[in-house]
Order: C-alpha cells, then structure tokens, then sequence
C-alpha cells in the first residue's frame, strides 16, 4: 500500500518537479506502454525535467511507483502518536492503517494503476519488499510505545507483519473487484485485530 494522497509540493516549484507528480507522470507512462518498455528517459521527457533531475528525487525507476513515501510515512507515525493513549490499541493500529491508505476520489483511479503495478510486476514485488520494511517498523514502533516491549522482539514485528497483510489483501480484493470499497475492505480485514481469526471467516 502505497501513500494515501499529495501532499508534497513546495511554494514556488513547478508541480511537474515534485516527487509525487514525476511518479503520476511515470504510472501514466506504465500503464499505456509496460512497466519494462519505459525507461527512465521516457519519463524525465514527459515529466519535462533532466535525466538527473529525475535521480535527486527516485533512486531507481523501480521506487517511482511509490511517490513521496518516506513523507507520507512520517505522516503515519505523527497520527499514531497523536491518538490519544485511551483508545485501545487494536483500535488506534485500524484507524491509522484506514487513514493511511484513505484516497481522494479524484485519485482513485491514478491509485489503482499504482497498486495494481506494486502488485503484479516482478520487478516491483521485490522492490515493495524494502518499502513494507520501513512501514512494519512505524507499526512495531508505535506497538513498542505503547506495551513497552521493544519493537524488534517477536510481538510488535508480528502486529506489523499482520497489519501489513490485512493492508495486500485488501488491495488484492479491491482489485479484483472493482465494486469493493477499499475502506470496507480494510474495516473488514481490521477485525483479526479485535477478534483473531475467527472474525474474518
């Protein structure tokens, strides 16, 4: 799951030179000619910038579909510091894994293309990997804080790991389906938190 909306952006930069408009640029470009027949150059031209240019925002073509992340994810880690320490904590993970992944109407489609990418291409899936790393981590942080067990012990890496899944398989459904609503789904998946397994069958 990638981020949840724009949010980037500064005052006197032209939208073509943010992070999350050069990756709607490229998942434009995925989309019509393949994810492997677009190469960086193809990219830079649509987006109207250098070569790189192109490399001071994205390491690689492969963290394009991702946009602003490392901002969006910092995002996600003030939310959850800022829910109030009274609400239990399988009810503060499902707020934030909602919030998270919450997505304008008007970019509803641009993020179906994103994950629809995320999820398919090879190349991509081995990608996400390093980018579901530092998203589980906010979790087991966020986990740590508030049971006091340190957030590389077995629990808090297993709430991650768990949030994480609850998260694919509500993009895998939503989809496939294209009736499905992604914040039900997510609600739906949510309840392993509250019930365990037995809440989702």
């Amino acid at each position: 799951m990638a981020s949840r909306a724009t949010r980037t952006g500064q005052i006197g930069r032209r939208p073509a030179t943010t992070k999350d408009r050069i990756s709607e640029v490229g998942l434009t470009l995925f989309a019509s000619r393949g994810f492997d027949d677009t190469s960086i150059d193809d990219i830079a031209d649509a987006a109207g910038i250098a070569r790189r240019t192109f490399f001071r925002y994205f390491p690689s073509k492969n963290a394009l579909p991702w946009g602003d992340f490392d901002v969006h994810l910092g995002q996600m880690r003030r939310d959850l510091l800022d829910i109030p320490v009274a609400i239990p904590l399988a009810d503060a993970l499902t707020s934030a894994l909602i919030d998270f992944n919450t997505v304008p109407d008007e970019q509803r489609g641009m993020h179906r293309t994103r994950m629809t990418l995320i999820l398919t291409v090879p190349a991509l899936q081995g990608y996400s990997m390093v980018m579901y790393k530092d998203w589980r981590r906010v979790v087991a942080q966020f986990v740590s804080a508030r049971t006091g067990v340190p957030a590389t012990e077995h629990g808090p890496r297993t709430i991650g790991w768990l949030m994480l899944g609850i998260a694919v398989s509500a993009y895998e459904q939503w989809l496939a389906d294209e009736d499905s609503r992604l914040h039900d789904l997510l609600a739906s998946g949510a309840r392993a938190l509250h019930e365990g397994v037995g809440g989702l069958v």
